[in-house]
């Protein structure tokens, strides 16, 4: 894909659609592109439960990406193919190489209760140059770090029709039912609360994530004010990975070693699109049409077949899974009484696929026909 000057960033689903549950909206591993210093991070798939962290490998100018355990904070990297590579929420940049602003740490004026995120936002501010969203890329030594590991089942699976449970309040407290881990010179410290599993001495982590500031949005990073930074990260000898809770109490930054700030120049938002087309009748068959008009892979769709609004004689079909682009043909008999007939086929017919709602219109189709 050729884009215009400056660095690019594709988002696969939302945070807020993270938090809101039932995803069933899917980006394959396959569809990113990873030559390059490619910025990103993400979750997998919810019965295969893990953080998506993107780290570079400048000598072969290429970017890997790594899952995270959700059982043991531990990392392999992912791989087409090998069960883990369709993602529920994923963002990723155009390749970033030579576009990265280097922070002289030494020109800022650190405070002694600065986190890494006011690391970031100082460093932000020495650039000149204003952006939505900045990725970010950092390599930092540790005293104490909490990472946390998303998993599915620790997010209660909503229901995302209960969007104002969401929207009351169900993103602010996202991390603490995830599962917890701490990376410390020393064994556990005394008052480390008693769900944090301690996992060793591994404090060296090269780190890359996404600065918002407009974290509301729920783009990039949880939707509350505040919260600017969303980071993921593995420790630098490959043993563990995750998402760095960097604002939680117990977390301690000993120093940061380099600090590279990517302002992003556009956005892109990839999506769904059903669509319901080419229906006829003949014989006492209904055929028709279902595609997937967006950018992700779908799972999971119910289609209605609906004569004459009569939802008494509704036949209910499920599609198990539609690609990006791809379609699906249906030949479906119907017994309808002699008479004119208009039928009705709805993809998604309750809303459970997340589609911009301009993007709804063409999930429904209606057909009139007769039936001697």
């Amino acid at each position: 894909m050729q884009y215009s000057e400056g660095i690019h960033l594709t988002i696969a689903n939302t945070i807020v659609d993270l938090v809101q549950g039932d995803i069933k909206e899917h980006l394959p591993v396959a569809r990113i592109p990873l030559e390059g210093d490619v910025l990103g991070m993400g979750t997998t798939t919810s019965t295969d439960n893990g953080e998506l962290a993107f780290i570079y490998d400048a000598t072969a100018a290429a970017t890997s990406i790594y899952k995270c355990h959700s059982n043991s904070g531990g990392i392999h990297e992912i791989c087409a193919g090998d069960g883990s590579d369709h993602f529920p929420y994923a963002c990723y940049s155009s390749d970033a190489r030579d576009q990265g602003h280097t922070v002289d740490l030494t020109a800022l004026t650190p405070k002694a209760d600065w986190l890494l995120a006011d690391w970031i936002a100082a460093g932000i501010a020495t650039l000149g140059q204003s952006a939505e969203i900045y990725g970010v890329r950092v390599r930092c030594h540790w005293e104490h770090l909490v990472i946390t590991v998303a998993s599915k089942l620790c997010m209660g699976q909503r229901n995302r029709n209960s969007a104002a449970e969401a929207e009351a309040g169900a993103g602010a407290a996202i991390y603490d039912g995830l599962q917890h881990y701490l990376l410390s010179a020393a064994n556990a410290p005394a008052d480390i609360d008693s769900k944090i599993h301690y996992l060793g001495d591994a404090l060296d982590w090269d780190c890359c994530g996404f600065y918002d500031t407009d974290p509301e949005a729920g783009r990039v990073t949880v939707a509350q004010a505040g919260a600017h930074l969303h980071i993921h990260g593995v420790s630098a000898d490959h043993r563990f990975g995750g998402h760095l809770h960097h604002e939680h109490g117990n977390t301690r930054l000993a120093r940061i070693d380099e600090l590279v700030i990517y302002p992003i120049a556009s956005i892109q938002q990839l999506g769904s699109d059903l669509s319901v087309h080419d229906l006829t009748w003949s014989n006492g068959v209904l055929s028709f049409k279902v595609s997937n008009l967006g950018g992700l892979d779908v799972s999971d769709i119910g289609i209605d077949v609906v004569p004459n609004d009569c939802y008494s004689l509704r036949e209910y079909l499920r599609l198990p899974w539609l690609s990006a682009g791809e379609s699906e043909s249906f030949s479906l008999p119907l017994a309808l009484p002699a008479g004119s007939h208009r039928i009705l086929v709805a993809a998604d017919p309750v809303g459970d696929i997340i589609e911009p709602e301009a993007d709804r219109a063409n999930n429904r189709a209606w057909l009139e026909c007769s039936v001697a």
